[in-house]
């Protein structure tokens, strides 16, 4: 209690003192003993009243035994099941957290993990993922400044975060229970399969697959990649107590689009333990890439085989050289490359007005300058007739795309018709002209992005010259290939937005958070704030359906399907207020990572106690872990002093006190006749 409070309460009494005085001695003629106690009962009341308004706070010591705490781990996952091992788990918890001596000496807390971190939950074993690291991070939040010993019933088999040896802090020393049978069991296991997510079609793609062994003699397995009932590919591996691992790599056709789903099964002659880790599930997602290009030109020209051939290095484009009155319907074609455009071209272009495609357009010494100016709204021409070497300058700031200088301006130059080019609004400049060593000021190569609707020019003819002039210096055409490539991809690419944009997978394994997010704008373009989005899911083989609600998070909305089983499903995304809607799939493959195991990681347990100057244990000696836990003179309860602050304003007495003063004085004034 401060000075300041002290001198207020002696004021108060002062004052309370005062006021009892004056209302009932200071003016009484006679006074008598009625008069002392009723003066009494008023100061009393008073003193109560000035007291809670003053509201002073009484500080008070307790003295508390703080005991050590001793976190008891439980492994709520599926592999514990698997290994047949959850009723000896809930056995053995419960043997700990209830057992006396370790209660007297500790404050024993059970936890369960799998991929999440809980307590007060009764074990069932059913969790899809193990992830002990995250465990460890719980305990440092909860215990920040403790040193305490941590019990940990478990596998030892993470499946998902990051290493769990180096994840429990300095001061705790971890005891691993190992749970599972050590011994060494015969089993072959389809490990890790690397794919990528996406294939086009017509391709080939490579699959490398990670086999693993676990026995103590040599065994011969045979090893396959299944479609269906198919058999794509077939191999016979071999393995040995030295030789516990292979690699196999696979190149499979895609042949057909979507989403196409593979088994890479092992098997051999020996029994196993366990067989439901010798298959695998994998999927790919074979995309349809392939763009018809027309190549239109009334002139023959070196150019035209170089931009066909560096073009079709990609096997998705396939180009068609063609004149302008040999096109019978633009709806065959993805791009238009207009080489040299003169005359001829005019019906062609009109055509194209309807059309829409967009265009690829080269100019040369043969082109129509005065038709382009009335076709295109990209530049503007004011071109004569002499001829002029044009050399290239690589802008840095172009950001339509990704493209890197390959040496553009050592290519050789350019020619066409000597004049001004000047670029419009909205237009960007990859390449900029230079006459020798002087800047033009006018471009040589620009894009265009209006909508959907895409463009490009190159001013200038002898591009086949670059093509060679690369291949000499880099012993390769690739670098311009690539460079006509993502030309050709971005005049390809109509990306006109939408309103709703949802991100989803093709597919997920089973026990993986499936998770599908969207965004959606206003007519501006600007991201809704106050957006009502829905997903119907529905199982396409059982029929049966279900409806969620997005969740906003940061500039998305964001739902989680977890739990879902193996099978296709098909899901619309709507927005209520506009009704729009997007329709979409995705196929969760059967893998059940938790039921890939036949043992527990003793290696990683053991190294893990080695590491926190703990002991591993095993179920049959958990007498041994509460014995050497409750004789560790490491960690003794220690006594705290704790200050304790309560305002008088929450004391119950002070106000019986003042409704007992009041209601003595009111009745000791009716019994004298006072009132």
């Amino acid at each position: 209690m401060t000075a300041t409070t002290v001198l207020l309460l002696i004021v108060a009494a002062l004052a309370a003192f005062g006021l009892s005085f004056y209302q009932y001695l200071f003016r009484a003629k006679k006074k008598g003993t009625t008069l002392f106690f009723l003066a009494f009962l008023r100061f009393v009341t008073l003193f109560a009243v000035f007291v809670l308004l003053i509201n002073p706070v009484v500080s008070h010591k307790d003295l508390q035994i703080a005991k050590t705490p001793l976190p008891v781990l439980l492994d709520n996952s599926q592999s514990i099941k698997e290994l047949g091992q959850d009723s000896l788990a809930k056995l053995l918890a419960e043997k700990i957290s209830v057992n006396k001596q370790l209660k007297d000496k500790y404050d024993v807390q059970l936890y369960t993990f799998d991929d999440a971190f809980e307590t007060g939950k009764t074990p069932d074993f059913k969790g899809k993922q193990t992830r002990i690291d995250q465990a460890a991070q719980n305990l440092q939040q909860m215990y920040r400044n403790a040193t305490y010993p941590v019990v940990m019933l478990t596998d030892g088999n993470q499946t998902v975060g990051n290493d769990y040896i180096y994840s429990f802090k300095e001061n705790t020393v971890v005891y691993p229970v190992v749970l599972g049978d050590t011994t060494t069991f015969t089993d072959l296991r389809v490990g890790q399969v690397n794919v990528n997510k996406y294939a086009f079609l017509k391709n080939k793609f490579p699959v490398e697959v990670f086999l693993q062994y676990s026995g103590n003699k040599a065994v011969n397995a045979s090893f396959s990649i299944m479609q269906g009932n198919t058999t794509l590919s077939k191999q016979t591996v071999s393995f040995s107590p030295d030789k516990k691992a292979q690699v196999v790599n696979v190149l499979l056709n895609a042949d057909k689009v979507g989403v196409q789903t593979y088994r890479a099964v092992i098997t051999s002659a020996e029994p196993e333990k366990n067989k439901y880790n010798n298959v695998k599930n994998f999927a790919v997602e074979v995309i349809d890439q392939r763009s018809e290009i027309a190549l239109v030109s009334s002139v023959n020209h070196p150019d035209l085989g170089a931009i066909k051939r560096g073009i079709e290095t990609n096997k998705q484009r396939r180009v068609t050289i063609l004149k302008p009155s040999e096109i019978k319907s633009l709806a065959d074609y993805n791009l238009l490359i207009l080489y040299q455009p003169d005359a001829s071209f005019r019906q062609f272009l009109e055509q194209n007005k309807s059309a829409g495609l967009n265009t690829f357009t080269i100019t040369g010494n043969s082109t129509d300058y005065n038709l382009l100016n009335q076709y295109q709204n990209l530049v503007s021409f004011r071109m004569s007739g002499q001829r002029e070497d044009y050399l290239a300058d690589y802008n840095s700031q172009f950001s339509l795309f990704s493209q890197e200088d390959i040496g553009f301006a050592n290519f050789p130059p350019l020619q066409q018709p000597f004049g001004t080019i000047t670029a419009k609004e909205g237009v960007s400049v990859l390449l900029s002209s230079r006459i020798r060593n002087v800047a033009t000021g006018s471009p040589l190569m620009v894009f265009s992005e209006d909508g959907a609707k895409r463009s490009a020019m190159l001013f200038g003819e002898n591009i086949w010259k670059w093509r060679v002039d690369y291949h000499v210096n880099n012993k390769t055409f690739e670098g311009f290939d690539i460079f006509l490539d993502k030309t050709v991809q971005f005049l390809t690419t109509n990306a006109k937005r939408k309103s709703l944009v949802v991100n989803h997978e093709s597919f997920y394994n089973s026990g993986e958070p499936i998770t599908i997010s969207a965004e959606y704008f206003n007519k501006n373009y600007e991201f809704e704030e106050n957006a009502r989005l829905t997903l119907s899911l529905k199982n396409k083989k059982t029929g049966a359906s279900k409806n969620y609600d997005f969740l906003k998070g940061n500039k998305e909305y964001k739902v989680n399907l977890d739990g879902l089983g193996a099978g296709q499903y098909t899901f619309t995304v709507k927005e209520a207020t506009s009704n729009t809607s997007y329709s979409g799939k995705f196929e969760v493959l059967d893998f059940e990572i938790e039921k890939q195991f036949v043992n527990p990681d003793l290696a990683r347990l053991k190294q893990l106690a080695q590491n926190t100057n703990g002991t591993a244990y095993y179920p049959a000696n958990v007498e041994d872990l509460i014995k050497a836990l409750a004789e560790n003179d490491s960690y003794k309860p220690t006594q705290k002093e704790v200050i304790k602050k309560s305002p008088l304003i929450e004391w119950v007495w002070i106000l019986v006190i003042m409704a007992v003063t009041l209601a003595a004085e009111w009745f000791t004034r009716k019994y004298n006749g006072l009132l």
